[in-house]
């Protein structure tokens, strides 16, 4: 018998995965290129050739026995937790130290070992819907209550009357995704001052500290004119969680890091904290050949001009079709109107066109679904007239 937490884990386990094997198995019926899956945030591009060169550099310089062998601290390597804070030093302008960076087994390894640090179980843990989903299961790990706040469909920034009443004296930790997934959307400085200036009176009210976790696996994922705010420069009681996954398209090497500034309250014990977490949650310690070779490329980043070819050619093409969503300034999602209530139903009928979308209720928000544009652009082109007919389906049903 597994856990009864396990069982309904399981019974709910991630639309996104399912979603993803499914195209694995229509490619073998029909031919992957035939199959147009828009399911999983699965970067589509290489990572930068000076990735790769760091790699064959680390090895060739590194000893091997060193190199391959436990860090000195559960947190990573020093010299590559000081070249992280002084490179977000120059970026931010921030004062971080070495000692404020944990070396995380990618953001999600980052985010369960704060929630780990900071979680009582019946602790409240606010996100803004839509959602990535395994926030669920992330809090869950702890004996959390997840809050949701719900969406405002016309923006998708988050509905700060809303927050303001959610937040309750066991208000533990806030998450906010920027750039958002699924939407895509960047939070506006305007809208992060306000959120900050909510949480600070809450805190005052209460008498309670209140964190603000931010998940930023799509900080360098925007287009045009997007800005997206560091927002430990707005909040002190803000830890960040990061991922190279999307910046340096690494999603399978498994390598970020969580920023804890000195200005969270204890920070000296959350930081001790986490590092123990990071060991107890059997992590160990962040691949150490992948520390080391992302210290050398903290400036790359992966190839903007694809995603945004794709994006806007995607976005104009579903506005043809007759689709409804908003234009994203960030990360490598649309999020996209079902054309009926029932988005499952939406995505079920978009099988027959061999379309893989995510529906919307995994992300707290019914009524939508999401579409991942890091595939090929061919992927793209070849998807349009599908979606055409997709689309003649369902005029006149709206």
């Amino acid at each position: 018998m597994i856990a009864e937490k396990m069982k309904g884990m399981v019974a709910n386990s991630s639309a996104i995965r399912a979603m993803f094997e499914e195209g694995n198995r229509l490619a073998g019926i029909y031919g992957a290129e035939n199959v147009y899956d828009f399911s999983l945030g699965n970067p589509n591009i290489p990572a930068p050739e000076a990735l790769t060169n760091a790699m064959m550099d680390v090895l060739k310089e590194e000893d091997p026995v060193v190199l391959h062998g436990y860090t000195n601290s559960n947190a990573g390597y020093a010299d590559v937790r000081e070249a992280v804070a002084q490179n977000l030093n120059e970026r931010f302008g921030t004062s971080f130290e070495g000692k404020n960076i944990t070396m995380t087994v990618g953001a999600a390894g980052g985010l369960n070992v704060i929630l780990k640090t900071l979680i009582n179980p019946g602790d409240e843990v606010i996100v803004f819907a839509p959602y990535f989903g395994e926030y669920r299961s992330y809090v869950n790990n702890f004996d959390g209550v997840l809050v949701e706040i719900s969406p405002d469909t016309e923006t998708f920034q988050p509905k700060l009357d809303e927050f303001a009443r959610k937040i309750t004296p066991k208000t533990k930790a806030v998450i906010v995704n920027n750039p958002n997934n699924p939407t895509g959307v960047v939070y506006s400085e305007e809208t992060v001052k306000k959120m900050a200036s909510v949480m600070e009176e809450k805190q005052k009210e209460y008498g309670t500290d209140i964190y603000l976790i931010s998940d930023e696996p799509y900080r360098e994922l925007v287009y045009g004119d997007a800005e997206v705010p560091f927002l430990t420069k707005y909040y002190d009681n803000t830890i960040v969680g990061y991922s190279f996954s999307k910046s340096l398209s690494l999603p399978g090497e498994r390598i970020g890091y969580l920023v804890i500034p000195d200005e969270v309250t204890d920070s000296a014990d959350v930081i001790s904290a986490a590092n123990v977490a990071t060991r107890i949650l059997g992590f160990v310690n962040a691949p150490t050949l992948q520390q080391k070779a992302v210290a050398k490329c903290l400036n790359e980043k992966a190839d903007i001009a694809f995603y945004d070819k794709n994006r806007e050619t995607l976005y104009e093409g579903l506005k043809k079709a007759g689709f409804s969503c908003i234009k994203p300034e960030g990360a490598f999602y649309l999020f996209v109107k079902s054309p009926v209530g029932d988005e499952k139903e939406f995505c079920s009928r978009a099988k027959k066109y061999n379309i893989l979308m995510v529906p919307g209720s995994s992300f707290g928000c019914p009524g939508y679904v999401r579409l991942a544009y890091c595939v090929a652009y061919d992927t793209i082109v070849r998807a349009l007239p599908k979606f055409e007919e997709l689309a003649a389906e369902y005029r006149g049903q709206e």
